[in-house]
Order: structure tokens, then C-alpha cells, then sequence
């Protein structure tokens, strides 16, 4: 996270200095056309420290979760919750049937991370009228494991050495068992949780876990640069979730 914060301080600080350069911004203290290229400069170097900087290793004291069964282990994560007035049964359906169309923004956002190309069906270029879950499980992702009312938890390859070719048909143990050098796998859940009567609370969490050093560092410039983006889909998932299921009969 705090690559991320370095990242975004440095392009903030790179767009005052570019707009200076076209019209010093004075009342920011950069007086001269000259004061808004050493800020540029400054903005970029900045840049460059976020996006270099090493991620470090965390790592579960014991599973709790299935996500925790399948990545005990990461360098990147995020992780929202949000408070929903309905029982697990039907929150877990509404989790199941939400639609690109549903979530905020969604298309917008997933339309700038493939910059604009059209590309192959997948859950950044999702087909209308059917469920998320599903484009993502009949496209990049694997369904690694689902306890019916409790948690959901999908999995993909976001790192692969150049014409690597899986053997056979990925399966949940073989994502678990994957440590070769080379690679960067990510895995997503839904997890509910009984927040009094009627009530649920749904928490989503990714995480990311590199084979080596080399993997871990191609992703973190990645990572730092579309954070900000996937975090707000995943907020305006459970917001969808959320909609879905306090509007479902009871």
C-alpha cells in the first residue's frame, strides 16, 4: 500500500508540475515556468522510487478461511466489507447473479485497464445479461473452492513465464501447489459472516502471491499503478451485492 501512496504522490506531483509549465501555478508556490520542470522532474523520480520499491511478505498464522488455504502467503492485498440487511442465503445468491451492468462504473474502469480494446469475452470485457462469477469461471478464472452461504473463492494466473502452457486441466490443488519461479497467482473470495438478526456482513479480499523476486517486482509496477481503479470496483461489487440482495422477497 505504501508503493501505491509514493506512486500517486509522484503523479499528482508530475501533473502540477506539467500544468506549470504551461501556467505557473502560483498560489501552489511554483512561481516560474522553470519551478514547474523541477517539479515535474521530482514527480517523475518520485514515480519511479514508488514503483521500485521491494513488497514485502505476509503471511496467515493459521488458516481460517478458504482463501487462507489457498494463499497463505502474498505481497499484495486488498480487502472491503460492507454491511448487508439480509440473511446469508440470499446474499449469497445475490453475489452469484450480480451483473457487470449493476456495478458502478464498472465498465468505464475495465474499459481503461484494457486501454480501450475490445479483446476476448473475460471480466474485463464482460458480456452483457450474465453474472460475473460466471464470465470470470468460464474465461481466466477457476472456481477454487464453494461452501454454499459462507464463502466463494476464484483463482487465476496474473504472472506466467513467456509459453508457459498448463498440463492438463487446471484444477484447485494444482493452483495451491504451484510455487515454481516464474509466477503470480491472485485469488479473489466473498465471505459472509451473521451480523445479527437478518443481517450480513460480506468481506472480498484479493490477494496476490509471487514465486520470486523477479515475478513479484514485474507485478508491483502493475499492481501500484491500477490499484486505486480495483479497489473501487471491488467497493461498488459489494454495494451491487448489497442492492441485489435487500431488494430480493424475503
Amino acid at each position: 500500500m505504501f508503493g501505491v501512496v509514493v506512486v500517486y504522490a509522484g503523479l499528482v506531483t508530475s501533473l502540477l508540475g506539467f500544468l506549470s509549465l504551461l501556467r505557473p501555478l502560483k498560489f501552489l508556490g511554483i512561481a516560474t515556468r522553470s519551478s514547474g520542470l523541477i517539479v515535474l522532474g521530482v514527480g517523475v523520480i518520485v514515480i519511479g522510487i514508488g514503483i521500485w520499491l521491494p513488497a514485502s511478505e505476509e503471511r496467515i498464522a493459521a488458516p481460517r478461511t478458504q482463501l487462507d488455504a489457498f494463499v497463505p502467503a502474498w505481497q499484495f492485498n486488498e480487502a472491503h466489507s460492507i454491511r448487508v440487511r439480509a440473511p446469508r442465503d440470499r446474499v449469497f445468491r445475490a453475489i452469484k447473479e450480480v451483473k457487470a451492468e449493476e456495478i458502478t462504473l464498472f465498465r468505464t474502469l475495465t474499459w481503461i485497464r484494457r486501454f480501450g480494446r475490445p479483446g476476448p469475452e473475460s471480466i474485463l470485457n464482460a458480456p452483457e445479461k450474465m453474472p460475473l462469477l460466471d464470465v470470470a469461471t468460464q474465461t481466466s478464472f477457476l472456481l477454487l473452492v464453494e461452501e454454499k452461504d459462507r464463502e466463494l473463492v476464484i483463482g487465476t494466473l496474473v504472472v506466467a513465464p513467456p509459453g508457459w502452457r498448463p498440463k492438463g486441466k487446471p484444477t484447485p490443488e494444482g493452483f495451491k501447489e504451484l510455487k515454481e519461479s516464474g509466477f503470480a497467482l491472485a485469488a479473489m473470495n466473498f465471505r459472509l459472516e451473521d451480523a445479527g438478526v437478518g443481517e450480513t456482513m460480506v468481506t472480498t479480499e484479493t490477494r496476490v502471491y509471487a514465486t520470486d523476486v523477479s515475478s513479484r517486482q514485474g507485478f508491483a509496477r502493475y499492481w501500484r499503478v491500477i490499484y486505486p481503479g480495483s479497489a473501487l470496483i471491488r467497493r461498488m461489487w459489494l454495494r451491487a451485492v448489497k442492492k441485489r440482495a435487500e431488494a430480493m422477497p424475503g
